[in-house]
């Protein structure tokens, strides 16, 4: 059972269709986390950058899964707006290990939180300070610190620190997500 199927379950979802937006700055590991989240038989052996974006979709025994993988290149990030009213949830990854870039990632998520169509929605943002397992990686706390995550008020938070390459830390965010009884899913 992969982990979506498990959070449709504690959901208590039947045939919903829910979709996620899955932001982040290039080379942050978005599409390597968002297949660990699949059941393991739509797995892909093989993971290469996204161009773009992708969109992903899978079934679980109760919920229909759409995810859309957003590529974090420059001159794709101004795509990401086009999708942000269909999201019912975000998850933002950041590459903890890349301290240079860590400035435009808040940049970025700033632009996000500030966007007519996300602003005035309380819509949950799952964090990944990804790539924890990298020699210069920062903690999860100091990442929340960097990107002032305690100034958003508005919108229910929680950040992880993962390894998107062996799947560590990415129940601990599927467990948060479904422990927040009041988001209605559409």
């Amino acid at each position: 059972m992969g982990l979506f199927d498990k959070l449709a379950g504690w959901l208590g979802l039947k045939k919903k269709e829910v979709h996620v937006l899955c932001l982040g700055l290039d080379n942050s590991g978005k599409t390597t986390i968002i297949n660990k989240l699949k059941p393991s038989n739509a797995q892909s052996q093989d993971i290469v950058p996204t161009i773009g974006f992708s969109i992903e979709k899978f079934k679980t025994s109760s919920l229909s899964f759409t995810v859309f993988d957003m590529s974090g290149q420059g001159r794709y990030r101004n795509l990401w707006e086009h999708y942000y009213k269909e999201g019912q949830a975000i998850i933002f990854v950041i590459d903890s290990s890349d301290k240079l870039r860590m400035v435009v990632a808040k940049e970025e998520l700033d632009t996000l939180l500030n966007h007519p169509d996300i602003k005035h929605r309380r819509l949950p943002i799952l964090f990944f300070a990804n790539k924890m397992d990298l020699r210069d990686a920062i903690s999860s706390v100091k990442v929340s610190q960097l990107l002032s995550l305690e100034n958003i008020k508005d919108k229910p938070w929680h950040i992880c620190a993962s390894d998107a390459l062996k799947g560590e830390g990415l129940q601990d965010g599927v467990d948060w997500l479904q422990g927040i009884s009041y988001v209605i899913l559409l």
